[in-house]
């Protein structure tokens, strides 16, 4: 009774001990016979007539089989997001530890330095390993055929495929050295969480450069090839360093460590840290990002997009300051006033855009409100309409009437609906006067002032019709903050910019911006009468709210008809910044005004803005301030000054209702 268990024992050993031998009898056997047939016209017809040809060069497999993959980058250089697969720079062997290029070579390739491509003894090895076990556990692919099967062919389990991966292996031993073929599997291989690359890889699990990877980071990167996404250690973690030490263990094995260094890594396992990126960075950054997108497809052309890394001008800190004044106002008081959106652009004095909120909920609507959507300026246009009248020989003294005007059929009205007399053109800016400014546009032509507009940088079409006087031609933020900018610069222009460079993962650079000299497109005499006139409609004007405490500002108020459109564009000696609000729908807010919501998110944010900047004054000077009884004074004594001079110079014609020059 004893016996009758281990007959049985005995019994299905032998069983097992037959099986394999069938299985060892007709593996060796269909290994003969494949390198038979082989010598057969039709099998090698079979097996190569679609084979590609081996690259010759190293350079045509680093661009192969690229995701589109996009990186975005803050002012300094710091990653913001990234879309698709992360990429990074390519590291060289020679700029690697050892025992990274070696961590690979242990469990991945240990003869790769003997073989031509293909290690006959690994496949017979693993052959018989994998007829033992009855099943596929172990394979016989050399770093340079796993290389040939990720970059060239598809990675389909097929004898044919298998065929053709060992000749092209073979080949692209003959084209390329080996510290080619190292590298290129090094960078391109890849590692789980979206990187391909050491370099990748070690920036996302370990937030170092490749080259300043531990012997046990080391140890886990090479870990991840088998199964980068079950063995991901951000997913499990437990795993991966299971495997990372059968990878130290082959280190060990193959003379690349001593024991000391293995146990000192077994004992001291890798662990990620938390990733630098958030994963809601590409919902945070999506305004931004799309526009760099873009811009980097002006710059290149949209074939050159696959694989790019953006350097912007963007302070990452500036920007969340925008989102969070844009969001603190609205929060409170949009809802009760009818409005729902709002954007913001921050420019630095040399174009340089260093804040760009585009909207509240980039998930709910990727459509950038600073960039992307043409409103109707109102008021905010009226600062280029007085630049014009100040270049024909108005001064900020001159008087001007503000009273009803007919203007064959055009009737403007005032905001208040009331009209003021005799006032100075300082006093008419303040107080955004309508007929004032309908009067300058009509006497001075609106070509003139479409022609101005276009020289401070605005862009969008600006039909040539007396209306536009009132800022009813449509323009975006972006570029009407951009023409205030102009006025603090005395006078010179910098053309708004996004994108410092852009290069590809490999660190080729594709574009540089340039450095530019400005561009004086009004004088200096004028900018600084501007940025005077500006500075009195925050100081007593409509644009009151937007004043900050330790500086002075300059800017302008602006509100489209029906209070679709709310403005505020004001600038420091520092920076220019411009907010708009309002709704997607175009829908009417409740008597929201340029001085209203948008001048407090201006003020909240350039507050936030200037926080850590000494307390600088505007270059132009500071404007009298005056009472209301003063104001009227002044423009009665111009008109008198006005009226002298017409009576000295009787060839003259003086301009229509302009009762002084400068």
């Amino acid at each position: 009774m004893i016996m009758e268990p281990f007959r049985a024992d005995h019994m299905m050993e032998r069983q097992r001990r037959e099986r394999r031998n069938r299985l060892i009898a007709g593996g060796v056997t269909a290994f003969v016979l494949l390198f038979g047939v082989l010598f057969s016209g039709g099998v090698w017809h079979w097996a190569f007539h679609d084979l590609p040809d081996a690259p010759e060069t190293a350079s045509e497999l680093w661009v192969t089989r690229r995701e589109p993959s996009v990186t975005l980058q803050d002012m300094n250089g710091e990653v913001l997001a990234v879309r698709g697969p992360l990429y990074a720079r390519a590291v060289g062997l020679d700029t690697l530890p050892q025992h990274v290029p070696q961590a690979f070579l242990a469990i991945e390739d240990q003869r790769f330095y003997e073989h031509d491509g293909v290690d006959r003894r690994g496949v017979l090895r693993a052959v018989w390993v994998n007829l033992l076990a009855g099943r596929n556990v172990q394979g016989g692919s050399t770093i340079t055929m796993q290389l040939v099967k990720n970059l060239i062919l598809s990675p389909e389990r097929r004898l044919r495929r298998k065929l053709q991966e060992i000749r092209l292996a073979m080949a692209l031993e003959r084209n390329l050295s080996k510290t080619e073929i190292l590298e290129l599997y090094l960078n391109r291989i890849y590692l789980g969480a979206r990187a391909f690359g050491v370099e990748a890889a070690s920036q996302r699990y370990f937030d170092k450069s490749a080259t300043e990877l531990s012997l046990a980071e080391a140890a886990l990167l090479a870990a991840l090839p088998k199964a980068p996404s079950r063995l991901d250690p951000t997913v499990n973690l437990e795993a991966a360093q299971a495997r990372a030490a059968t990878v130290l263990d082959a280190m060990l094995d193959a003379g690349f460590i001593d024991q000391v260094a293995h146990d000192d890594a077994i004992a001291n396992p890798a662990v990620p840290v938390e990733p630098d990126i958030d994963p809601q960075a590409g919902v945070t950054w999506g305004h931004s990002f799309d526009y760099a997108v873009l811009e980097a497809e002006r710059l290149l052309g949209p074939e050159n997009i696959p694989d790019l890394v953006i350097r912007t001008t963007i302070d990452p800190q500036l920007t969340l300051a925008a989102g969070e004044a844009a969001e603190q106002v609205l929060e409170n008081d949009g809802s009760s006033q009818g409005a729902s959106e709002a954007a913001i652009i921050l420019l630095a004095q040399d174009g340089a855009v260093r804040a760009m909120h585009g909207g509240r909920d980039y998930l709910q609507s990727q459509f950038n409100r600073a960039t992307q959507a043409q409103r109707q300026p109102g008021s905010a246009f009226k600062p280029i309409v007085f630049t014009a009248a100040l270049e024909a020989g108005y001064a900020p003294s001159t008087a001007v009437w503000d009273e009803p005007v007919d203007l064959e059929g055009w009737t403007p009205q005032n905001f208040s609906g009331n009209y003021r007399g005799l006032v100075t053109l300082q006093e008419a800016l303040k107080r955004s006067i309508n007929t004032v400014a309908a009067q300058i546009g009509d006497e001075l032509g609106i070509e003139r002032i479409v022609e101005l507009g276009q020289r401070l940088g605005i862009r969008s079409n600006l039909p040539a019709l007396p209306s536009i006087a009132l800022g009813a031609a449509e323009a975006n933020l972006l570029e009407l903050t951009a023409a205030y900018s102009v006025f603090p610069r005395n006078g010179q222009r910098f053309d708004p910019y996004f994108v410092t460079s852009i290069s590809n993962s490999r660190g080729d650079v594709l574009y540089e911006h340039p450095e530019r000299e400005a561009q004086q497109v009004v004088t200096r005499d004028v900018a600084q009468a501007m940025s005077t006139m500006m500075q009195d409609v925050v100081l007593t004007g409509t644009g009151r709210r937007a004043a900050l405490t330790d500086r002075s500002v300059g800017g302008k108020t602006g509100t489209s008809q029906s209070f679709r459109d709310a403005w505020f564009i004001g600038f420091t000696e520092d920076y220019t910044a411009g907010v708009w609000v309002g709704n997607d729908n175009d829908s009417p807010m409740q008597d929201v005004t340029g001085g209203g919501l948008p001048a407090q998110i201006w003020q909240r944010f350039m507050t936030a803005v200037h926080a850590d900047l000494p307390p600088r004054d505007l270059s132009a000077a500071a404007p009298r301030t005056r009472s209301e009884r003063d104001e009227r004074l002044a423009a009665f004594y111009s008109e008198l000054t006005e009226a002298f001079e017409t009576l000295l110079e009787p060839g003259e014609n003086p301009p229509v209702r302009r009762q002084g020059r400068n």
